[in-house]
């Protein structure tokens, strides 16, 4: 199994913290975000490789970070070539990108790069191999109006989703996608096809084609998790960390 780390993003709503610096560079507690997602990583020995996809703009931070960054498997970087916010190939589209270059034929646990969670990584990948099905992790917000119009939100039955929808206005369910995926091996092969549909750019708009045509399991985790989309969500992120 692969890990591929979404970090071509632009970051836009953080700027200007984000403007000469990639989000997941961003320091939480002293250390770069992507830096606290390698950790869980790094304890599963499953993972034989970790690819960082990346824009052209910041792949050199990418690579100055990596030199100076120590670890025991083997990390990749992934340059997709984009260079603004208007021509950026979407978190699909990086994926699909990703696939294509390094030729992966294998299942891949996918994670955006300014993710900030506290469950385990070995839980989950033991959920994944139980159900032998792309699963997502979901966090249950408690309430229908922190959803709405802000997060995919998954339906449930039994572990099974049966339902998706990418920022609602009229959410089904108070549970929210994380950003955190295991895509099995075949389920991969349909990413094109959900391409080809206009499904490149939220990974929720792949989940969502995936119940559709496929079966996608929901792994609910209640421990913390931070989208760090705002100075908000940095700043709270930031005080739990120090912490």
């Amino acid at each position: 199994m692969k890990a591929v780390i979404l970090a071509a993003g632009y970051a836009t709503r953080l700027h200007p913290l984000s403007e000469n610096q990639p989000k997941p560079l961003l320091p939480v507690a002293g250390k770069p975000i992507v830096e606290y997602i390698l950790e869980k990583i790094q304890e599963l020995p499953e993972i034989s490789e970790v690819l960082v996809v990346t824009n052209h703009r910041f792949y050199d931070h990418f690579r100055v970070w990596l030199n100076h960054y120590s670890s025991a498997k083997k990390i990749t970087l992934i340059d997709d070539g984009t260079l603004n916010n208007d021509d950026r190939l979407g978190a699909v589209g990086d994926l699909h990108f990703a696939m294509k270059e390094k030729e992966i034929d294998e299942d891949v646990m996918v994670i955006a790069g300014d993710n900030l969670f506290g469950f385990s990584l070995q839980e989950f990948l033991k959920f994944f191999k139980t159900k032998k099905k792309s699963i997502l992790a979901l966090y249950d917000l408690k309430d229908m109006e922190k959803v709405r119009k802000r997060y995919g939100v998954g339906v449930m039955e039994g572990s099974k989703l049966v339902h998706f929808e990418e920022k609602p206005v009229k959410p089904k369910s108070s549970l929210a996608a994380t950003a955190c995926y295991i895509f099995s091996q075949d389920d991969l092969k349909l990413v094109e096809k959900s391409i080809e549909q206009g499904n490149a750019d939220n990974p929720g708009d792949l989940v969502r084609w995936l119940v559709q045509h496929s079966e996608v399991h929901g792994f609910i985790f209640d421990e913390h998790w931070f989208d760090v989309g705002s100075l908000e969500s940095l700043q709270a992120a930031e005080e739990l960390y120090r912490r």
